[in-house]
């Protein structure tokens, strides 16, 4: 698990171990915790929704960006709860959150469910603490100092 404030390089460094381990020959899924959600809710059927999971389920690695950013819609910790659930213990699984993990029962909009997830998505996890300057926001000010020159 890759934490810290936006702009320090964790999508970018979740998106390189994905990249290497794709080149290594495993399956990899990459998505935000949007699109997850959004496709996973959004299947009609209970076919549909079978296969949409099974796809999650396949990836030797599944990465799943930018959880924190937004409080998530209604059910979308079940959706989650049941993907770290059956891939516990069977497959990879790389998150990245520019929040801290006690504030994912509020984004989650369940306690109960975050303490789920996180029981097993951390029992195995190693978390990488990411601290500094959002490298967006230095380059912007490069930028600008550059303009005035």
């Amino acid at each position: 698990m890759l934490i810290g404030p936006p702009g320090l390089g964790k999508s970018h460094l979740a998106q390189a171990i994905g990249q290497h381990a794709f080149k290594a020959g495993f399956l990899v899924l990459y998505r935000s915790i949007f699109d997850a959600v959004r496709e996973l809710q959004a299947e009609a059927s209970p076919a549909e929704l079978n296969r949409a999971l099974a796809r999650y389920l396949k990836a030797e690695l599944l990465i799943i960006d930018d959880m924190g950013l937004k409080t998530l819609p209604l059910k979308a910790g079940e959706i989650l709860l049941e993907i770290i659930l059956r891939r516990y213990e069977n497959r990879s699984t790389l998150m990245t959150s520019n929040r801290p993990i006690e504030e994912w029962g509020k984004l989650l909009n369940d306690a109960s469910t975050a303490t789920a997830i996180l029981d097993r998505f951390l029992h195995h996890a190693e978390i990488i603490q990411m601290t500094g300057r959002s490298y967006r926001l230095k380059d912007g000010a490069a930028r600008r100092k550059e303009d005035k020159k």
